[in-house]
């Protein structure tokens, strides 16, 4: 749903929708609900509200597909993308990670939406804390099997000395 700013009443308008943005690598599973409070004070809009439904991804540990809910919190202030200089290098301030920009009088909620899914994905998803992974040798999903592999583990940093202590070994 697009909104003109300048339709944006005084009083403020409460709106309620639903929508699937389309997100490359994201499958949406439920499609978003998003009940949202749109303010104007000048040509400074505030969106404040809830967004809610759920994603499917891949555990990083077993490769599994999950389904992931979404339920956060909405507070964005958007100003008019013509207040920013082209020349002008802007550090974002703590206090300035909710802010956004609207082009041509236009918010269009699919993106208030996309910003939210985006945010609250996990950089590592795991199908559950407690996920085991794969057997790094033959590869079997340890949550269901246990396999007889055995695992040495060898700190990265030492292993270019122990291929360093073979070769010493063998000239011997």
């Amino acid at each position: 749903m697009k909104i003109e700013v300048f339709d944006i009443p005084d009083e403020g308008l409460d709106i309620e929708l639903e929508e699937t943005p389309k997100i490359e690598g994201i499958k949406i599973t439920k499609s978003f609900k998003a009940i949202l409070r749109i303010e104007k004070k000048g040509a400074e809009v505030f969106v404040k509200g809830i967004v809610s439904g759920e994603v499917e991804l891949q555990c990083s540990r077993c490769l599994k597909e999950y389904t992931m809910p979404i339920k956060t919190l909405v507070e964005v202030t958007y100003h008019p993308i013509e207040e920013l200089s082209k020349e002008e290098l802007v550090e974002l301030k703590k206090d300035e990670m909710d802010v956004d920009f609207y082009r041509e009088g236009i918010i269009d909620t699919e993106d208030i939406i996309r910003d939210q899914i985006l945010l609250n994905i996990p950089m590592k998803p795991l199908c559950s804390e407690d996920c085991k992974g794969l057997c790094p040798i033959c590869g079997t999903d340890l949550n269901e099997f246990k396999c007889g592999c055995v695992v040495k583990e060898i700190d990265p940093r030492m292993a270019i000395l122990q291929s360093l202590l073979r070769r010493m070994k063998k000239n011997g």
